[in-house]
């Protein structure tokens, strides 16, 4: 059992969390919450040891190893993948060359009567019993498992680490790090450079892992499959919940409604007392009954509703100009990195209004395939822009392409041209930006800073196709919801590059897959796209198992059961989401047409014709009808969908 002990840390006198404390048992998985800058990564840090506290400890037992796997990381090596993973079992590799170091000395011995010959042997048997009982056998095979899952495959093995990406290297140093299997897990963002498929036996990976696990990550869709605990750090406190994420979220708001309400019920009671105070606070006769009411408010224990972080971005993308009907056409679309082909004749097209997922692993091609529709990279074959067309795109590593000496103002300020550069500091207001805050430094902003900032940008021109490579790197799950909310609502034409599924549910028409070059189209979002894939899979599994085919059908049908049962939830949830954004714009319109009928109505002048006031009226009294059956349409809509993740909850506990 490892604890934290009334930890406090603060930075030019502002506390960052104070007198936090928690236990984390043996087989814990935490999911580790808040907004960006609540305090996360630096609580991890100090587990870890890697920064010290203002006040408190951690208590780490005896002979327990943490692993840490942080957001960045610089790595130096110019070994082999697969060498700099074997790194891993440092303990092994040590034992290995006694092991080979006792058998020559043995060799070398001619009297094996001697007690340096006995000591030799004993050293020997005690060094194999170890190696067996760490696994020192298996390392070659558990790294090359381990790797193939993070996406490398055996052929890149021998390549030098540093011909890789950042990216990739940080795959390896992950790869490390579960080899290593420390008592105690510590992920922050382990999925920012992992695509679907290396999310996905990552997932599987950590359900099965012996130790405890506290998991940073704005993957909703993880924190679901993974934890079984929720931390949540807001406002220099933490909320502690045996509850994965979304169980975390529906008791949160339930214990507040409940804590709001309790509050409420004892402020009542409060000015009830006060008022009979007051009232008889002079009247002899009532002078014991005042007095014991006096002394009551001053033991009344007060109910305190906790604070919520209620900063969040808000904005929404300028209307799209309009431009014609096919927006983008590849034919025999080709590219080439020196001797590598990464994508091969490629035929599409897309169309205005498109929402476009790319998908796949990394190195096939989505980030090549995006950068060529930008007119970013060369290539080969057709590749042909549609009328008009204007787009706005925002690269995988964006944030870090800032300028990091310019200030937050001067980011924004030296784009923005024309009307734009009135509105910048709303602009930046809108992305949480203001104050002495735009006159920051961006080399000092955070992650999540930093990817608000590069957002931002993107607001500065009307565009009618968008392309995001990887867009919610590092942005908090509110953040995330408006981002994906502000999408949704946008009249233009999407490409998307992401791994993040619960991100692009309910996000997209169509779906690219990328592999082996090429590319496969699915028409839905995300989920449709995994279940046609699911499907897929299980028809080469019932192929590949007819010898034991009882077993096959045993497991399939409990598995495709509870496979049914969270797609039919998600189906359900897409529906009603869509349901409660169409009307929810529905309202905004209605709200407008009410709010231009109170400026004209304000004219006097309009109440000289009579016929056509009453006309107005009608229209304005037909309005507010409408208006607020869409708001009890509204609600109602809420109330199903909490009732579905209410029920979905208790289903899938």
């Amino acid at each position: 059992m490892f604890s934290v002990n009334n930890i406090s840390i603060h930075f030019t006198g502002t506390y960052l969390f104070e007198d936090i404390s928690f236990l984390i048992n043996r087989r814990d998985r935490i999911g580790l919450v808040g907004r960006n800058g609540a305090g996360k990564t630096t609580l991890l840090k100090i587990i870890k040891g890697e920064m010290d506290p203002h006040n408190g400890t951690v208590v780490i037992p005896s002979g327990k190893k943490v692993g840490y796997l942080p957001q960045e990381i610089q790595i130096l090596s110019t070994e082999s993948v697969f060498q700099e993973a074997l790194k891993a079992f440092a303990e092994a590799i040590k034992i290995e060359k006694d092991i080979q170091s006792h058998t020559e000395e043995i060799a070398n011995l001619i009297d094996y009567s001697t007690l340096k010959y006995t000591k030799l042997v004993e050293k020997l048997i005690r060094a194999n019993e170890r190696y067996e009982m760490i696994g020192g056998h298996m390392k070659e095979a558990e790294t090359e498992k381990v790797l193939i899952g993070l996406g490398f495959q055996p052929e890149q093995f021998k390549q030098p680490l540093n011909e890789f990406s950042g990216g990739w290297q940080m795959r390896v140093e992950l790869a490390k790090i579960l080899l290593t299997r420390p008592e105690l897990l510590l992920l922050d963002e382990p999925t920012n450079h992992l695509d679907i498929e290396s999310i996905q036996w990552l997932e599987n990976f950590l359900s099965g892992y012996a130790g405890a696990i506290i998991l940073v990550s704005h993957d909703r869709a993880l924190l679901d499959n993974v934890t079984n605990r929720t931390i949540e750090v807001s406002l220099g406190e933490i909320y502690d919940y045996k509850e994965n994420y979304s169980g975390y979220v529906l008791l949160r708001e339930q214990q507040r409604e409940k804590q709001l309400a309790t509050f409420n019920n004892q402020q009542r009671q409060i000015a009830q007392v006060e008022r009979f105070i007051e009232r008889f606070r002079y009247k002899n006769t009532k002078a014991n009954q005042v007095q014991s009411r006096v002394k009551m408010l001053k033991k009344l224990d007060r109910i305190e509703v906790d604070d919520v972080d209620k900063s969040a971005i808000h904005f929404t993308f300028p209307s799209a100009p309009r431009s014609g009907k096919v927006i983008f056409e590849a034919q025999k679309l080709s590219k080439w990195y020196g001797h590598n082909q990464v994508l091969k004749d490629l035929d599409f097209a897309i169309v205005r209004n498109d929402f476009v997922a790319f998908v796949g692993k990394n190195g096939e091609g989505k980030t090549t395939l995006a950068r060529i529709i930008v007119g970013d990279i060369d290539h080969s074959g057709v590749a042909k822009p549609g009328y008009k067309l204007s787009i706005g795109y925002f690269a995988q590593n964006q944030a870090e392409m800032l300028d990091p000496d310019k200030t937050v103002f001067q980011t924004i300020d030296d784009v923005a041209v024309g009307d734009m550069r009135t509105k910048v500091r709303g602009v930046l207001g809108s992305f949480l930006f203001s104050g002495d805050s735009i006159d920051k430094k961006v080399k000092v902003l955070s992650g999540g800073e930093k990817s608000r900032l590069a957002i931002a940008r993107l607001l500065l021109t009307p565009v009618n196709l968008l392309v995001l490579d990887e867009p919610t790197n590092h942005l908090d799950m509110h953040s995330k919801d408006i981002l994906k909310n502000a999408l949704l609502k946008y009249d233009g034409t999407l490409i998307i590059v992401s791994h993040d599924r619960d991100f692009l549910q309910g996000l997209t028409n169509k779906v690219f897959e990328f592999k082996k070059q090429g590319i496969r189209q699915y028409i839905g979002d995300i989920y449709d796209f995994m279940e046609s894939r699911k499907l897929n899979s299980l028809k080469e599994l019932e192929k590949s198992s007819q010898n034991d085919n009882r077993q096959v059908k045993n497991g399939l049908s409990q598995s495709k059961l509870q496979y049914e049962q969270r797609k039919q939830f998600e189906k359900d949830h897409r529906r009603l989401a869509k349901r409660i954004i169409k009307c929810e714009s529905e309202i905004e319109t209605i709200e407008d047409k009410i709010k231009s009928i109170n400026s004209y109505l304000a004219e006097p002048e309009i109440y000289k014709d009579k016929l056509n006031t009453d006309d107005i009226f009608e229209k304005y009294a037909a309005y507010k009808l409408h208006l607020e059956r869409a708001m009890e349409t509204w609600g109602k809509l809420h109330d199903q969908l909490e009732e579905l993740k209410k029920n979905n909850y208790i289903n899938n506990p």
